[in-house]
C-alpha cells in the first residue's frame, strides 16, 4: 500500500475520509497542483478512481523527489541509507552538526537533492518545510530519537503508484487549464491563517498571500464555469467562506487533526473548509458525535460558522 512518504504541514491524512466521500467514484484524470505529501492521490490511486494523474507544485524540490522517487528508486534509497547509516550513530550535538552540514549543502545531482530534502524532512523540526526570502530552507534540527529515514518499502510502494504520473512544477492555475468535465480537480493551497501567529506560507521564497487566495477562487470558479468537478479546501475562516459563497461555492466545516505545531497543546482536532461547487454539496447526514466533537475540542464557534455546523447535521458525507 503506498502511503505519503514526506511529513507535510497541513497533509491531509486526516482529514482523508471526509475527502473521498467528495471525491467522484470514477474519473478520468486526477489533478492535484498543491502537491504537498500527496494523501489524496495516493488513497485514491490505490482504490483505481482515476485513469490518469496530474501532479505538480510551485516548489521545485518537492517536486524532484517526487521525481526521483517516481524514475530513481533504487538509487535513492541508496542515497538515503548514507543519511541513515551516518545519522543514526552519532549523539545528539553531533546529529545537529551532520544535519546543518546536510541543509546547508546544495547538491547538483537530483538524487542527492531529492535524498537531501527526505532527509530533512525526516529529521527537521516537526517535519515542517519552511524557506526564506532567498528559497533556502531554515527549519531547525529536530530532536527524534530513531528517526526512519530510508523507508525503503514505502518509497518502493510509492514509486509504483508514481508510474505512469505526469510530475511537473507548474502554477496551480496552468496545471489545471485543461481540465475537463471528465476529471476531478483537488486543491490543497496554503491556507488563510486563523491568527496572526498560525501564519505560515513559506513553502516557496513567494509567500501565499490573498491576492494568491483571490486567484485561486477564480480559477475555482472558471472550473465550475466549465463543469469540472473539483474539491478545495481551506481553514475555516470567514473571509474564505465569504470569497467563495460569492462565486456560487459551498463551504461546509468538517474537523481535521493536526499534529505539526510548535506547540504541542495546539495539536488536535480543529475546523476546516470543503469548498466545492453547490451541486456537489454532501447529500447525507453527518453524525452528532462529530458534531460534539466540534464544540468539545475545537474552541468556541465563530458567530458565522453556527448556520453551517447546524446545516451539517442535515448534510454530511456519502
Amino acid at each position: 500500500m503506498a502511503r505519503p512518504f514526506l511529513k507535510w504541514a497541513g497533509g491531509k491524512t486526516q482529514l482523508l475520509r471526509h475527502l473521498l466521500a467528495y471525491a467522484p467514484e470514477r474519473f478520468e484524470t486526477y489533478y492535484e497542483p498543491f502537491l504537498g505529501g500527496g494523501a489524496l492521490f495516493f488513497s485514491l490511486q490505490e482504490t483505481g478512481r482515476f485513469a490518469s494523474a496530474k501532479l505538480s507544485d510551485i516548489n521545485e524540490e518537492l517536486i524532484n523527489a517526487y521525481l526521483q522517487v517516481r524514475d530513481s528508486v533504487d538509487d535513492l534509497a541508496a542515497a538515503l541509507q548514507v543519511h541513515q547509516g551516518t545519522y543514526q550513530q552519532l549523539g545528539q550535538a553531533k546529529r545537529a552538526d551532520y544535519y546543518y552540514k546536510i541543509r546547508d549543502k546544495q547538491p547538483l545531482m537530483p538524487v542527492d537533492r531529492a535524498a537531501r530534502t527526505i532527509f530533512l524532512n525526516k529529521t527537521c523540526f516537526n517535519g515542517l518545510y519552511r524557506v526564506n526570502s532567498a528559497g533556502l530552507f531554515n527549519v531547525p534540527h529536530g530532536r527524534y530519537q530513531n528517526p526512519t529515514i530510508c523507508d525503503a518499502a514505502g518509497l518502493s510502494a510509492a514509486s509504483a503508484a508514481l508510474q505512469g504520473v505526469d510530475i511537473r512544477v507548474a502554477d496551480f492555475s496552468d496545471a489545471v487549464a485543461r481540465a475537463s468535465v471528465r476529471d476531478f480537480v483537488y486543491f490543497d493551497p496554503p491556507y488563510v491563517p486563523l491568527s496572526d501567529t498560525a501564519h505560515f506560507t513559506a513553502y516557496t521564497s513567494q509567500a501565499f498571500e490573498m491576492s494568491e487566495q483571490r486567484r485561486l477562487a477564480d480559477t475555482a470558479a472558471d472550473l465550475m464555469s466549465r463543469g469540472v468537478r473539483f474539491l478545495l479546501s481551506n481553514s475555516s475562516h470567514p473571509d474564505v467562506e465569504r470569497l467563495y459563497q460569492e462565486k456560487g461555492m459551498s463551504p461546509w466545516l468538517v474537523l481535521a487533526g493536526r499534529m505539526i505545531n510548535s506547540d504541542a497543546s495546539a495539536r488536535g482536532a480543529i475546523r476546516e473548509s470543503l469548498i466545492c461547487p453547490s451541486d456537489s454539496a454532501p447529500t447525507r447526514r453527518t453524525p452528532a458525535s462529530m458534531r460534539a466533537r466540534a464544540r468539545r475540542t475545537a474552541g468556541p464557534i465563530h458567530p458565522a460558522h453556527r448556520g453551517r455546523l447546524r446545516r451539517l447535521s442535515h448534510a454530511g458525507r456519502r
